[in-house]
């Protein structure tokens, strides 16, 4: 009895062995005729036609298959490189992705195609091309992206395992008014003041608005590290401005595009899939709004980032990612949240 015993545990110790040594060797494996680093041009179908966008993926795991949606609108995936490291130690399978209209992807220029609807549709067809389900389907946005999360799960939840929504709150009125009220109100004066005068003029394009708000908001709210990380320079370069503006406003400092009275706060109950919540004490928008939507969703949680700012995952990065790992591996282990 001994000895059977013994041989089931040594033939138990080298199935193990072997799976973890194939799960390494394939794990970059994705089966593609012609290797091309995991990059691919999905086609998008559009009221206006058909379109291309970018993707690469990293890794492979039919467990856990994780969407990144990046800010803007219009910005690229390059600022949200630092998954990269992180994810790919814990063996998580995750897509980076240029949303239409962004650098690396097709970039029609017909404005109607720049609204939320459109935009759920597009992720819903990414989704279909990766392969994911309810089964194992996880979308991290951050910003915009997080709005794009939101509305996505209102329509599609069914195919959501997990929603990750990062420095983003459910109401633009109120990003408006926190940046307005509490924000501005931390500015040097005079700064303030001319930042205005440029804004009333609508004078947007004027080299001296950026040269005020990046030392004295975007340092501060965006990103606090004292030198930006290559990825965020390069999306920052590469950002479809046209877009943005349409949808934004002219900048990051309160909202005045189309978005500017987006506002699902009172939907958020309706989601149930687990959902992260995710808040920064230097945000640009107010950490407690975040910590109380997670109160609103079925199943919410709340990583509040001490040193973060709107790219926590940046400037309070260990913070940031443990938090964000600890929540999928619970979502993935059916733990109650």
């Amino acid at each position: 009895m001994i000895r059977i015993s013994i041989f089931i545990w040594l033939a138990f110790a080298f199935l193990s062995c072997r799976k973890k040594v194939e799960t390494v060797s394939t794990y970059f494996n994705y089966g593609d005729t012609l290797e091309a680093a995991g990059v691919r041009m999905i086609p998008i179908e559009t009221p206006k036609g058909t379109f291309k966008v970018w993707t690469k993926r990293f890794g492979s795991n039919p467990k856990i298959k994780i969407l990144l949606l990046h800010g803007g609108p219009a910005m690229t995936h390059e600022y949200m490189e630092c998954f990269e490291t992180f994810f790919q130690r814990e063996g998580f399978e995750f897509y980076e992705y240029d949303q239409l209209g962004s650098y690396y992807s097709d970039q029609p220029t017909d404005s109607t195609l720049w609204t939320n609807e459109r935009f759920v549709e597009e992720v819903e067809q990414v989704r279909k091309a990766i392969g994911a389900d309810a089964s194992n389907f996880y979308i991290l946005g951050n910003s915009w992206g997080g709005i794009l999360g939101m509305e996505y799960a209102l329509k599609y939840q069914k195919n959501l395992k997990g929603l990750l929504v990062s420095n983003m709150v459910a109401s633009a009125p109120e990003y408006g008014q926190y940046a307005d009220e509490v924000l501005a109100k931390q500015m040097d004066p005079q700064v303030l003041a001319e930042i205005r005068a440029i804004e009333a003029k609508r004078d947007f394009f004027n080299p001296r608005y950026m040269e005020l708000l990046i030392p004295n908001f975007y340092k501060a709210h965006i990103c606090r590290l004292q030198t930006w990380p290559d990825g965020l320079n390069r999306s920052m370069k590469h950002g479809n401005n046209a877009i943005y503006v349409q949808m934004q406003g002219p900048s990051e400092f309160g909202i005045g595009g189309s978005l500017a009275k987006w506002d699902i706060k009172n939907r958020l109950k309706e989601i149930a899939v687990p959902t992260l919540m995710i808040g920064g004490k230097y945000d640009t928008m107010d950490p407690k709004a975040m910590e109380e939507q997670s109160k609103m969703v079925q199943k919410g949680s709340y990583l509040y980032c001490p040193n973060g700012s709107h790219l926590s995952m940046w400037d309070d990065q260990r913070v940031y990612m443990k938090g964000v790992i600890s929540f999928i591996k619970s979502v993935d282990a059916g733990e109650k949240l």
